[in-house]
């Protein structure tokens, strides 16, 4: 049997880079706190996949809290497995207004894909934005990923607008490359890299309900 041939670039980051760390507590500003998911945030899952929009954008649902509950279970085995992470946008009272995390992560090649969400009565206050921006911070920063995409249905304009004020530049479009609930939707392909620097437009800040899916 032929064993793994050896690759001539990389790792960019070795195994057991992401899952040597604890998730960490991050915080965003004065307002908001990024925090691992509890078992008691089931009630505002299930209300956030009930919004039309957010279900539009992720091609999901969830219809009991049983299965929020497992949605919430399931981040701490995707964190061990350093495929995936998500954290809880929190206010100052510790409740979650939305979602943020990373998708399809690969040390190998440095790379992941941003997610979000946000509740609709958090909306218009730049949320999405702002948690981006601290996600991709520690991304960067601390875990060491060289590139972070972001990826939303060319129909998403509100996620269009919030990817460039979090500074994700947008490199093209990927046509038919996801399936959605009324058929394959073409993909705008946003992107930062860790080198990159000065992302802020100034424009006041747009939410939109999720990229991602």
């Amino acid at each position: 049997m032929m064993g793994a041939m050896p690759t001539l670039a990389g790792p960019a980051l070795p195994a057991g880079a992401l899952r040597g760390l604890a998730q960490p507590r991050l915080r965003v500003d004065d307002e908001l706190v990024l925090r691992p998911w509890r078992v008691d945030d089931a009630a505002v899952v299930r209300a956030a996949f009930d919004c039309p929009v957010i279900r539009r954008w992720h091609a999901r649902r969830i219809d009991s809290d049983d299965e929020a509950r497992e949605w919430i279970a399931g981040w701490a085995g995707r964190w061990a497995d350093e495929t995936d992470a998500s954290w809880a946008v929190v206010d100052g009272r510790d409740a979650p207004v939305g979602q943020v995390g990373l998708r399809t992560v690969s040390l190998s090649e440095g790379v992941a894909q941003l997610s979000y969400w946000v509740l609709p009565a958090a909306r218009g206050g730049g949320v999405a934005g702002r948690a981006a921006r601290a996600v991709a911070a520690w991304t960067f920063g601390t875990l060491g990923l060289h590139r972070l995409e972001l990826r939303h249905s060319v129909g998403n304009l509100a996620s269009c607008r919030v990817a460039g004020r979090a500074g994700f530049g947008l490199e093209g479009t990927a046509r038919g490359a996801t399936l959605h609930a009324d058929g394959w939707h073409d993909m705008h392909v946003h992107a930062r890299l860790r080198t990159d620097t000065g992302s802020a437009t100034g424009e006041k800040p747009v939410d939109g309900a999720g990229a991602g899916g």
